[in-house]
């Protein structure tokens, strides 16, 4: 009988292996009848818990296996099925329920004839007028009418008002909400929402030709009328309707999330600063926290911008390195799109794009906070599923552990071979939020693992999974600075993954990425960390070359001042540049870097130059009587190989040769275009232009190579952003 419990045990194991190693990742987009991408569509696995939910631009991703049935619900449209087969992409269309208008009056304001013969408008039924009216309140139109999206941003402190869109011909975003009218007059969304459900008589929707007929084409996208009761709203100006309804200006950033404060770079003189050093940074973690921010129609707050994360969240087409060195240096220069005279010096990094299966074995640890600030969906929900998708990439040779911190700190999975993929997740899926933010013991915890099971020549990386809500020592962030730079003598690498909103801790998991052999992802959403974590697996977890660090030296001849944009927090003095014991950042498989200087060529006049020192009498700035005319700067970059000491040195030549912006790369200008914007954001005062318009025009022009759609994405924030910012 034991024999046959063994037997019997041992095959449903061999079941549950065989069914993880069928699981393949399935990807798609879901669109409505017009082809227009539908956010917030739910996708789940009939029969099962498993789920997933669209992005921004309708896209989903989630684990199923052949076999499985994939169920797309979405409020005001017919729920969809489709089986998965062979293919791993799945696009679905939706179609409106069309039953579901009976239950909102749709025309315009002021009169309701028959002359619109080709539509059917039904007026709703006396029961359901109070459902509408509590509608206009916490715009609850989602279900109304087949099509009205709302995004209800209540808990996101920056904007309370749901954004709402009656869904046309234009993509879901903020700046394709409908127009607003209470009492006659034009109204905003968070106006809107501010209206006492008791006040309102009537409530009316108006789409397509109904709503231009009459507002014209302000009325593209839709109108939502409202009136009240002895019309109280009527004839008032906006201000007035402000302080009617109450309405508090919206701050500019959460009161509970945090940021460190930094200045910009400024314009530096070659005769007073010949060089200029910094570490390279492929952290993207600041952009993906923006579109959070522009997605939620909330103000970026200034200080969470960090422009070299803009720019790096995206990929350029640079070549491969042809020689020993594990990255190509390809260097570009045009002109600067938003100070006319000035320059756009471009410098790209291609790490050297190692095959899977040369990579080494990987050893790793992931430290996963479930205090109870992680019980949020967004949060410990979110980092199970995100994680289960760089389990997915596991070989047999790689193993992983799991440490948790909340109150105290735990071992809960010991080192475990990437071939048992069914333990892992099943011990991630256990993993319930409770307790304190005591860090300090899990990181300890975590590198003590790690250096245990230390693979010479491996890959050995903690992987800190958090909302960076969490206190180490009686001064946390000195106290954690000491202890990161300590455990990075370990040749242990860190990643650092931030999740959640409304709390989250940005300034502890830069210092964490900063001074560790570190790189840091905000997971904003699934799509998100199926991006970091599956389709960039290699770049985010195999480095290939570590404390990477920039010199240039420009030539006074042909520059009077340059800036670097970005890397406020990566600068080094001088002298770091040859010191192997300061820390710089790490490259990985395949990854790009890019930085961006601004120059201003001799002899141009400029607004941003500070008074130059008179010549000095006993320093002289040339050393040579050759001018090397030809010649803008000179290039150095040092770096070590992974499990390296001492640095390596290479040398470049900047020939002093521009193009014009129109005939610069594709990388040139969508770089240079993600660069503005992130000054526009930071409300630079060293760029002269700040029209999103050109912005847009400028990324257009440079968007190439965009196969997942994320340059696509960003022009769309910059078009939605305007009214935010």
């Amino acid at each position: 009988m034991k024999s046959l419990k063994l037997i019997s045990s041992a095959i449903a194991m061999l079941i549950c292996f065989v069914t993880m190693a069928q699981e393949r990742t399935i990807t798609g987009t879901v669109t409505d009848e017009s082809k227009t991408p539908l956010p917030g569509v739910q996708v789940i696995i009939k029969g099962t818990k498993k789920y997933a939910q669209t992005d921004f631009d309708g896209n989903y991703s989630i684990q199923a296996q052949k076999g499985d049935m994939l169920v797309f619900s979405f409020i005001g449209y017919k729920q969809q099925s489709q089986k998965v087969e062979n293919s791993n992409i799945i696009n679905i269309k939706m179609f409106a329920e069309m039953s579901s208008l009976q239950e909102v009056v749709v025309v315009g304001y002021g009169t309701s004839d028959a002359e619109y013969s080709n539509r059917s408008y039904e007026r709703a039924e006396r029961a359901e007028r109070k459902k509408a009216k509590m509608a206009a309140a916490s715009v609850a139109l989602q279900g109304k009418v087949a099509g009205a999206q709302v995004q209800n941003n209540m808990g996101y402190l920056a904007n309370p008002s749901p954004a709402v869109t009656i869904r046309g011909n234009a993509s879901i975003s903020p700046k394709n909400e409908p127009i607003y009218i209470i009492d006659g007059v034009p109204a905003k969304a968070n106006q809107m929402s501010k209206i006492n459900p008791d006040d309102i008589e009537d409530l009316k929707v108006l789409k397509d030709e109904a709503a231009t007929s009459i507002y014209g084409s302000k009325g593209t996208n839709g109108v939502i009328v409202i009136s009240t009761k002895n019309e109280i709203y009527k004839n008032l100006t906006e201000k007035e309707l402000d302080k009617k309804l109450k309405i508090m200006p919206i701050p500019t950033e959460p009161t509970q999330e945090d940021y460190d404060t930094f200045v910009e770079n400024a314009f530096e003189s070659p005769k007073t600063a010949p060089l200029s050093t910094f570490s390279i940074d492929v952290d993207n973690a600041s952009y993906t926290n923006i579109r959070r921010f522009l997605n939620n129609g909330q103000q970026v707050p200034k200080d969470a911008v960090r422009v070299e994360e803009m720019v790096n969240f995206f990929k350029y087409t640079y070549p491969q390195p042809k020689n020993e060195h594990p990255f190509s240096i390809n260097t570009e220069v045009s002109d600067s799109p938003w100070n006319a005279n000035n320059k756009i010096l471009k410098i790209g990094l291609q790490g050297k794009n190692i095959p899977t299966n040369d990579l080494p074995a990987s050893n790793l640890v992931f430290l996963i906070d479930v205090s109870g600030s992680m019980s949020d969906m967004n949060k410990l929900p979110l980092l199970k599923q995100s994680l289960k998708i760089l389990v997915d990439e596991l070989r047999s040779k790689d193993k992983a552990a799991i440490v948790v911190y909340a109150g105290a700190a735990g071992l809960v999975l010991p080192p475990t071979s990437g071939d048992e993929k069914k333990t892992i997740i099943n011990a991630l899926d256990n993993l319930q939020a409770g307790g304190s933010t005591a860090g300090g013991a899990g990181i300890e915890l975590a590198y003590k693992i790690a250096t245990e099971n230390f693979i010479k020549s491996g890959n050995n990386r903690v992987i800190l999974a958090t909302d960076g809500d969490f206190n180490v020592g009686s001064s946390s962030n000195t106290d954690m600075e000491k202890l990161i730079e300590e455990k990075r003598k370990t040749g242990v690498f860190l990643t650092c993954l931030g999740y959640g909103m409304g709390n989250y801790k940005d300034s502890k998991m830069e210092i964490l990425a900063d001074k560790g052999n570190g790189n840091y992802a905000y997971i904003d959403n699934i799509q998100e960390a199926n991006r970091f974590l599956g389709k960039e697996f290699k770049g985010s977890m195999f480095a290939i070359a570590k404390d990477v660090k920039i010199q240039i030296e420009f030539n006074p001849k042909q520059v009077q001042a340059y800036r670097l944009i970005g890397y406020e927090n990566r600068k080094l003095r001088p002298e770091d540049f040859k010191n192997d014991a300061i820390d710089a950042g790490e490259l990985g498989s395949n990854h790009t870097v890019t930085a961006l200087y601004e120059i201003i060529p001799a002899g141009v006049k400029s607004d941003y130059l500070a008074e130059q020192p008179d010549a000095l009498k006993y320093t002289k700035t040339e050393t040579s009587p050759n001018n090397y005319s030809n010649e803008l700067a000179t290039i150095k970059f040092r770096y070590k190989k992974p499990d390296g000491d001492k640095s390596i040195e290479m040398v470049q030549v900047i020939e002093n040769k521009s193009v014009p912006l129109e005939k610069a790369s594709d990388d040139m200008k969508f770089s240079s275009a993600v660069a503005w914007f992130g000054l526009k954001l930071r409300d630079s005062k060293l760029i002269a232009d700040k029209s999103s318009e050109e912005i847009v025009k400028l990324a257009k022009q440079g968007n190439s190579n965009d196969g997942e759609g994320y340059k696509a994405e960003f022009i769309r924030l910059v078009e939605t952003s305007k009214q935010y910012n």
